[in-house]
């Protein structure tokens, strides 16, 4: 898979928010949510089974059954099982997800447990293969575990040509270092590390770039900060309640965007693309409206003196 294939449209739809993230979305809502991505022109889609417990490959497969399979592209995620047992008694609480607590997330980096993870995705999917397979946050487990075994797995159904690209998912830019540092994978996904607020992976992308490793780049809103034109206390800030130094600096940054016709959303979903090795965003939502308000704002072009003038504010890295 060349680095242009993964660039699916405007943005992927990230699929955790029609596997009920943190509050319940219809069946009716989850597919207008992608029938309203796929009418952005959006033609890449990520899911998880960690996402709902299996609900979002689910939505997302019934979503898609009616377009041609070569027309999209789709990734997911192994490393964690979904077996039969009762969890806490509320997967909000587990999980972060409105759903029915009867699996349970089985940590499994096993050459068999990745290859069964990916069947039972397809499975859910309703699809003969996916575009893109990326090991799931091995450094909330055992990250030399997923190194060493997961990932070459991986590479192996990549080899054998059951996916066409593998990589490695997470929050944590360190982990994500030492995915890369094995020479294996095509692609990262990097969570909420790369964002217009703040940029602690910056030097893990300038790696990518210079190793030809892809980047997708998520959680650009950092979870709500950035994603209205004016955060208020009480934002949120990776899924917790903002520091209020965080929504100052947030406030501040949209200061100078609205002095250059912008609104802080827009520049947030502009900033990440700027890097070479970044050949995407994905973003996630829960409502056609969301996904159409997230379209309009990835068609605004952002002056480039915009960058120019955070960096000399002191709100965005050399």
């Amino acid at each position: 898979m060349s680095s242009t294939d993964l660039d699916a449209g405007p943005f992927w739809l990230g699929g955790a928010g029609i596997g009920n993230l943190l509050h319940p979305v219809t069946d009716e809502d989850a597919r207008a949510t992608v029938d309203a991505a796929w009418d952005a022109g959006v033609r890449g889609f990520d899911t998880a089974p960690h996402y709902g417990l299996g609900l979002s490959e689910r939505r997302l497969g019934a979503a898609l059954a009616d377009h041609p399979r070569d027309e999209y592209l789709v990734s997911t995620k192994v490393g964690r099982l979904l077996v039969p047992g009762r969890g806490d008694g509320d997967d909000l609480a587990s999980g972060g997800f409105a759903v029915p607590d009867d699996l349970v997330r089985q940590w499994d980096p096993s050459p068999s447990g990745v290859r069964r993870s990916l069947d039972e995705s397809l499975a859910r999917l309703g699809l003969d293969h996916v575009d893109v397979a990326y090991l799931h946050d091995p450094d909330v487990y055992s990250l030399t575990d997923g190194l060493t075994q997961a990932l070459p797995t991986l590479a192996e159904l990549r080899d054998e040509g059951v996916v066409r690209a593998i990589g490695v998912g997470s929050n944590s830019a360190a982990a994500l270092d030492a995915a890369v540092s094995t020479g294996i994978p095509d692609v990262i996904m990097l969570a909420g590390r790369y964002t217009l607020l703040e940029q602690p992976a910056a030097s893990l992308v300038e790696r990518c770039a210079s190793l030809g490793v892809d980047v997708i780049a998520v959680g650009v809103y950092n979870s709500g900060l950035l994603g209205t034109p004016r955060p208020a206390a009480g934002a949120s800030y990776d899924y917790a309640e903002a520091p209020v130094e965080l929504v100052a600096r947030a406030n501040a940054i949209a200061d100078v965007c609205e002095r250059h016709g912008v609104s802080l959303p827009e520049a947030a979903l502009a900033f990440p693309r700027r890097a070479p090795a970044v050949r995407a965003i994905a973003l996630g939502a829960q409502s056609a409206e969301q996904v159409r308000s997230n379209a309009a704002r990835a068609a605004v072009t952002v002056p480039e003196e915009l960058w120019a003038d955070l960096r000399t504010a002191g709100l965005l890295g050399a």
